[in-house]
């Protein structure tokens, strides 16, 4: 899983916010990069 896998599918409705911050949580992506995705700020 990419950062650009994952901003994809979240832009298409295939993941959801808890999706991704799952992949914060398991290091694939960064908490910036978190924010990038869904314009929210990451908060574990």
């Amino acid at each position: 899983m990419t950062y650009e896998t994952i901003k994809k599918n979240y832009d298409r409705k295939l993941w959801s916010l808890k999706m991704v911050k799952t992949a914060v949580a398991k290091g694939v992506i960064t908490p910036e990069q978190y924010h990038e995705i869904t314009g929210e700020t990451y908060i574990e």
